[in-house]
């Protein structure tokens, strides 16, 4: 079974979150391993101490998202494989909200586990709930056809395919209204809320630009603002395309906050994205571009105090280990 179950397990906006939606969005593009130094100078700038980040990042080695890495006697840390398969489909669903139209195919997925294997059928029902599938029955869950795929590798993952039927159908014909139906196999009254305390947080990056509706052109500076605004934006904002199915306007209320939610956060990337990308390469940049020690001087001090201590009289055992540093 998968170390790294979904992109869920950390509370957006604490440090542990923070820090992974970093990695997501910066580590991959500076060459696949990122300095420990650099990963502190770029929290830092959401506020994070690096006693903080040290902790978090000790986290997510625990979660197999991150392996320690020294290059060129730098320690650092690159991406496991499972995060990196983790990260590419956290890519798709953020930047690619789903949205389904009344003629796109369902999925319904059965299975019936036995008590024997209950933590998994126990971990089936979170991870389906958390790519977005409503529950019909006990053992019988709906998504849109476009998550199948994503169903098959949970199934797999899990050693449960074979404990599970898959049916792809038209909509489903219910007794009541679609409305209600969809109500009670989604928290679609979470999922609203989360929309709407996006909306409520982030409005300010995206809605107004000296009173006039913001466009995807506005002009933002490279700044840790800038990088701040953003990762906060990604980080609080990445958990509602997993839990939102994207259903028909028919399936949804009426004040129904999803077209607002996506709006704003097409905007807040267009307007964010690229300066906050230029932040971190000139963090990177600098970072890279100061000066070694220069460790001249001591060493020539060190080799005349050594001299000086051969000279009087101090064992070959306790110059042995740095002899060739005498010349």
């Amino acid at each position: 079974m998968s170390a790294v179950l979904d992109d869920m397990d950390s509370r957006p906006g604490s440090t542990t979150s923070l820090l992974r939606t970093v990695i997501g969005l910066y580590l991959r593009d500076a060459g696949g391993w990122m300095s420990a130094k650099d990963i502190v100078a770029l929290m830092e700038a959401l506020g994070t101490t690096g006693t903080v980040t040290r902790t978090a990042l000790g986290r997510l080695r625990k979660k197999d998202v991150v392996l320690q890495e020294t290059r060129a006697g730098v320690p650092g840390f690159t991406l496991t494989d499972g995060a990196a398969t983790m990260l590419a489909r956290g890519d798709r669903r953020i930047y690619n909200p789903r949205s389904m139209s009344l003629e796109d195919p369902w999925c319904l997925i059965s299975f019936s586990i036995p008590e024997t294997e209950r933590e998994k059928r126990h971990q089936l029902r979170r991870r389906l709930h958390w790519i977005g599938c409503g529950t019909v029955a006990a053992g019988l869950w709906i998504c849109p056809d476009s998550l199948r795929g994503e169903v098959e590798e949970i199934l797999m993952d899990l050693s449960l395919r074979d404990m599970a039927t898959i049916f792809v159908t038209g909509t489903p014909m219910v007794g009541g209204s679609l409305r209600d139906a969809a109500s009670k196999w989604w928290d679609l009254e979470a999922v609203a809320a989360l929309h709407r305390d996006f909306i409520r947080e982030h409005g300010s990056a995206g809605a107004t630009i000296d009173g006039a509706p913001a466009s995807p052109v506005r002009t933002v500076e490279p700044s840790a603002e800038a990088f701040s605004t953003y990762v906060q934006c990604i980080d609080r904002w990445r958990i509602i395309p997993y839990l939102d199915p994207g259903l028909p306007p028919a399936f949804l209320p009426e004040d129904w906050p999803g077209a607002e939610g996506s709006a704003l956060f097409s905007r807040t990337v267009a307007a964010y994205a690229e300066p906050s990308a230029e932040f971190v390469r000139r963090t990177l940049k600098e970072s890279q571009a100061l000066p070694s020690p220069d460790w001249a001087p001591v060493l020539s001090l060190t080799c005349t105090a050594l001299r000086d201590c051969t000279a009087q009289g101090w064992s070959a055992k306790s110059t042995a280990m740095i002899r060739p540093l005498l010349g």
